[in-house]
């Protein structure tokens, strides 16, 4: 089907194509009513519509916002998707979402199919170490809000970031264990290998020191191999975390703080399958506060990231008409929601084994509920 011009708009409507471009860009002061009138019944009845790329390429503005999350299989980034759109809307801009799944060859490549369509701005949350993979198209103009990522040595000057302190949110986590008598505790995550992971981690073994606990003492879950984040499998790795911590021979741990909310969430499953009560045999603390968190029997104790705030401050910054200070970073304190799935330790958790027909539950587990690739 042939496109409609706006040349063939300003014909029907008889007026000059600048004409219809100061309506489409919202320049009608001076415009009389019957004028717009005319232009908007023109582009109704041929159905035209603006070419988004070559707009935002002659204004320099950007009517279209790209965001490249790890993947929407975590409910988080689907909300952090929503909240972007909402803002972006309000201001007349859209958003195209791209699931990355923390794959920089896949971020490149969707990086550079957006910059070919004229999306000059993209707000990036895999909060990956390295930009390098990215810096040939941030040096042609690319305006990069890296989510969730503070700013890093060796990132691009005109860079910034919007993030939680992900180490406070750790440590809040932890903190919370410890201040109920918890002294064994687990840190349950996928792979460590990104910038956000690593402060959550670094901040639960700064309150395990704080409480005279020895990080290094305390049993750790980073996975499996065949899904290093885990981000689609999150709430598999957590299953498979609990019945490892839980069917083995070491001590299992009374507190687990998951790296997210999906995680937390499949570890209370596993709990469950090995006939443990979560709140009560275990506490349980994740990440995000996702909708699920408040809704799960019994309700999520879990650290709130100010998503709507952060999405509008995100949007902010890649609509910005002039570069930020170099190395700009957006740091939000996050808070601690308490809820039922945590509480000071029982007194018979140290010796609560599962029983032999929960290891058999956890024996016959599918491959899927077993973290495996699907």
């Amino acid at each position: 089907m042939t496109r409609v011009t706006i040349q063939q708009v300003a014909k029907a409507a008889g007026v000059s194509p600048s004409t219809v471009s100061n309506l489409l860009n919202g320049r009608t002061e001076r415009m009389v009513p019957a004028t717009r009138d005319r232009i908007t019944r023109a582009i109704a009845d041929l159905g035209y519509r603006p070419n988004r790329a070559a707009r935002q390429l002659r204004t320099g503005r950007a009517q279209t916002v790209g965001l490249i999350v790890p993947s929407v299989g975590n409910p988080f980034w689907g909300s952090f998707a929503r909240e972007l759109e909402v803002a972006a809307l309000e201001v007349g801009c859209s958003v195209l979402l791209c699931n990355s799944e923390r794959n920089p060859e896949r971020e490149r490549r969707y990086v550079e199919e957006l910059w070919d369509d004229g999306v000059r701005g993209i707000v990036l949350c895999s909060s990956l170490p390295s930009l390098d993979h990215l810096a040939d198209v941030v040096s042609r103009g690319l305006r990069l809000v890296t989510f969730d990522r503070p700013a890093q040595p060796g990132d691009p000057d005109s860079v910034v970031s919007v993030s939680i302190d992900n180490h406070v949110g750790g440590f809040l986590a932890a903190e919370h264990l410890t201040s109920q008598g918890h002294e064994r505790l687990t840190f349950v995550s996928g792979s460590l290998a990104s910038v956000n992971r690593t402060g959550r981690f670094r901040g639960f073994c700064t309150a395990l020191e704080a409480a005279g606990l020895d990080p290094s003492a305390m049993p750790m879950w980073t996975g499996i191999e065949d899904t290093p984040f885990g981000d689609v499998e999150a709430a598999d790795v957590g299953r498979q975390a609990a019945h490892a911590l839980f069917s083995g021979d070491e001590e299992p741990p009374t507190g687990v703080v998951a790296i997210n909310d999906m995680t937390a969430l499949g570890f209370c499953r596993g709990l469950r399958d090995l006939g443990l009560r979560v709140g009560r045999d275990v506490s349980v603390v994740g990440f995000d506060d996702i909708i699920l968190a408040d809704l799960y029997d019994p309700p999520l104790t879990t650290v709130r990231q100010p998503i709507a705030r952060m999405a509008a401050l995100a949007l902010d910054e890649v609509l910005a008409e002039e570069a930020r200070e170099a190395g700009r970073s957006v740091l939000l304190r996050p808070e601690l929601a308490v809820r039922e799935s945590t509480a000071p330790p029982a007194l018979a958790v140290g010796s609560t084994t599962p029983t032999a027909a929960a290891a058999a539950t956890s024996a016959s587990l599918t491959p899927s509920q077993n973290g495996g690739a699907r």
